[in-house]
């Protein structure tokens, strides 16, 4: 009996450590089975950031996409604008050819205003030194028709003509100097 109750008792201290072993692997299992229950935990947050990861992508693939479109859209405004101020380079160049044009066009006109006036004066002149003084000398000369009508007419017709040609010769001589001056 002594050897079975050695055996029993090895048995015993055997069944002892295997229940410490047990209890050992049974605290090993539950702080295993707490850090899987952590780890699941963890494993569903990381999925919920991965679907709110995967949302926030096709998010900006959406953003990315109306931004190409957008770029597009711009692209061809900026090409539209190029077109525009090529078109108003060439009409602002246009412009400035009909301007200069134009002021060649009116110095020429202000020089063909300015020989009118020289006309205008010379006519002036004209009607005022040479015509009205030969009106007045011929209604002098009508004045004097209470003398005898022949004398009167003989001398007056004479006297007349005489100062019609001197009126015309001044006249004239005036426009030679006025010709020789703007020569």
């Amino acid at each position: 009996m002594s050897d079975t109750n050695a055996k029993l008792d090895l048995i015993l201290v055997q069944m002892l450590q295997m229940n410490s072993k047990i209890d050992k692997l049974d605290s090993e299992v539950s702080s295993i089975k707490e850090d899987i229950s952590v780890l699941k935990e963890d494993v569903s947050m990381l999925k919920e950031d991965v679907s709110m990861l995967k949302e926030d992508v096709k998010m900006l693939k959406e953003d990315v996409s109306m931004l190409k479109e957008d770029v597009r859209i711009l692209k061809e405004d900026v090409k539209m604008l190029k077109e525009d101020v090529r078109m108003l380079k060439e009409d602002v160049s246009m412009l400035k050819e009909d301007v200069r044009m134009l002021k060649e066009d009116v110095g020429m006109l202000k020089e063909d205003v300015s020989m009118l006036k020289v006309r205008v004066d010379s006519l002036d002149l004209t009607l005022e030194n040479e015509t009205n003084r030969n009106i007045k000398i011929i209604a002098e000369g009508h004045v004097d028709l209470i003398r005898k009508f022949d004398e009167a007419l003989k001398v007056e017709n004479e006297k007349e003509i005489l100062l019609v040609r001197v009126t015309t010769l001044e006249n004239e001589v005036r426009k030679i100097k006025e010709f020789i001056k703007v020569s």
